[in-house]
């Protein structure tokens, strides 16, 4: 099979852009819906592009489409393009607008209540004509956000070392906690054991989480099962406001409850789970001014607010 010859004129921006957008989608008819365009001109661009790569990229079901391996090789090269022509533009108009420029921050749980809401506040005193916008998820659909372009960096918590789809910086270690309201039952207690806290309900982090994954594991060690009255929840004003407002028990990071007199911690030790908090980026990919400030704020933030010993 001969090469294909990308260059010669018939590959074009918007076949990348599709690409991008089936993968998310999962169907044409929800990236066509994405990129406001027909049906009919999704697929007859996506007919094009694979007579140009000369492969199937997409096996056709009755659900919507999947990519096969070329189109899953595919998808990382047109979202590294996209995301390097984005920075790009940015980066030129931020040279040209020394004081101004936007930078895109991903967040889940970890850090988002202390480090990043520190950091933004501090940046901004600096350069207060500089746009952040801040985007949550869950750290699989950040990683995939991260990987197209469409945010600069992530901060939360860390699950694997640096390998060639991100760079991760550790900026503090953190343990988790057991929180409930201040005026809970069980708050005014000493001593408690896991079984103690069996009748009441839990909030718990989603399925997709690795820190679900190791409570899963830390109930099994201590002969329980997960508790079955409970709550999946990531975003911090939910879970908070169900604190308040009610006796469930959270597993959160040990910051989110520091400073917040509403909130208590329970004397149960969820040792060895703890994690650590730090940025995300993308390889091969240069930082725009405006994240560049961002980081370096981070890490001064980090430095003052990480546990003492940690």
């Amino acid at each position: 099979m001969d090469i294909p010859k990308l260059l010669d004129g018939r590959l074009k921006l918007r076949h990348l852009v599709l690409v991008d957008a089936l993968t998310k989608q999962g169907s044409v008819v929800g990236a066509a819906a994405a990129l406001h365009v027909t049906q009919p001109v999704a697929t007859r661009s996506l007919h094009d592009l694979e007579s140009i790569l000369g492969v199937e990229l997409y096996e056709r079901g009755p659900r919507g489409i999947t990519p096969t391996i070329f189109g899953e090789a595919f998808t990382a090269h047109a979202r590294a393009v996209i995301a390097q022509l984005t920075q790009a533009g940015r980066h030129v108009f931020e040279l040209a607008e020394a004081d101004r420029g936007t930078v895109v921050v991903g967040t889940h749980l970890a850090g988002s209540n202390v480090l990043l809401p520190g950091a933004i506040a501090r940046l901004k005193v600096e350069r207060p004509l500089l746009t952040v916008i801040v985007r949550e998820g869950t750290p699989e659909t950040l990683l995939v956000e991260l990987e197209a372009g469409r945010v600069d960096l992530i901060v939360g918590r860390l699950t694997s070392p640096t390998d060639q789809s991100a760079i991760r910086d550790t900026l503090y270690e953190e343990s988790v906690e057991l929180v409930t309201r201040a005026r809970h039952p069980l708050a005014e207690l000493d001593s408690l054991t896991l079984a103690d806290l069996a009748d009441y309900p839990w909030i718990l982090p989603g399925t997709e989480t690795s820190l679900r994954r190791e409570l899963e594991e830390f109930f099994a060690r201590n002969g329980m099962p997960l508790p079955a009255n409970r709550v999946e929840a990531t975003s911090f004003l939910t879970v908070r406001q169900l604190l308040i407002e009610t006796d469930m028990i959270a597993v959160l990071p040990s910051l989110i409850p520091r400073d917040d007199a509403r909130l208590t911690t329970l004397p149960v030790a969820l040792d060895p789970i703890g994690h650590s908090v730090g940025i995300t980026l993308s390889p091969g990919r240069t930082l725009s001014p405006s994240a560049e400030a961002l980081v370096g704020n981070l890490r001064r933030i980090a430095a003052e607010i990480a546990p003492p010993g940690r």
